[in-house]
């Protein structure tokens, strides 16, 4: 099976300076990227790792 073609997304939550794209369409991975400087990389994490990160967003 090939991989799924990233599909970005950028958060609602995030202001025109410092704006993160997140793909979530491939169930072993979320990916991360800076929406500037898409150049230098994407981060990828498991999803369990990703909820968890939200989450302990959420309630800050």
């Amino acid at each position: 099976m090939q991989p799924l073609t990233p599909n970005w997304r950028t958060s609602s939550y995030t202001g025109t300076e410092n704006c993160v794209e997140v793909a979530d369409n491939e169930p072993m991975k979320v990916m991360v990227r800076d929406t500037k400087a898409r150049s230098l990389g994407v981060m990828a994490v498991q999803p369990a790792v990703w909820t968890a990160f939200v989450e302990f967003a959420r309630e800050r």
